[in-house]
């Protein structure tokens, strides 16, 4: 099994809902995103997959985000935009852009340079 991940960057905005503290109020931060996938085998050029294809793709779902509100975009204008929601979100979503050979792996995001949540599904 080959294990592939690639480390993308987004800055925006946030306030969470329905929760007593800082950051209830609009707030930013500077993301880091870990997309990990796998792969039981390489293709004929010896890739599992092309990093700046996986880094293409999983820009196409963060790069929405980048000098945003995060609460303006769907879905979270009803989701609260925990760092938990937005791993799972990434996850869910890059999931459907990958070709069939590579399977989601995990995502690991950074809200700060102290702060990490990883979404997987077992």
């Amino acid at each position: 099994m080959y294990k592939l991940s690639a480390l993308q960057n987004f800055s925006s905005a946030h306030y969470l809902n329905d929760y007593n503290g800082d950051c209830a109020r609009l707030h930013g931060h500077n993301w880091k995103v870990l997309v990990e996938v796998s792969a039981a085998k390489l293709d004929a050029s010896g890739m599992a997959v092309d990093f700046k294809d996986l880094n293409e793709i999983a820009w196409k779902v963060i790069g929405k985000f980048d000098h945003q509100v995060i609460n303006e975009i769907e879905p979270f204008k009803t989701i609260n935009p925990t760092a938990e929601n937005l791993a799972r979100y990434f996850y869910e979503e890059i999931k459907n852009y990958l070709p069939d050979n590579v399977k989601m792996g995990k995502i690991g995001l950074w809200e700060t340079e102290k702060y990490l949540v990883e979404y997987c599904e077992l």
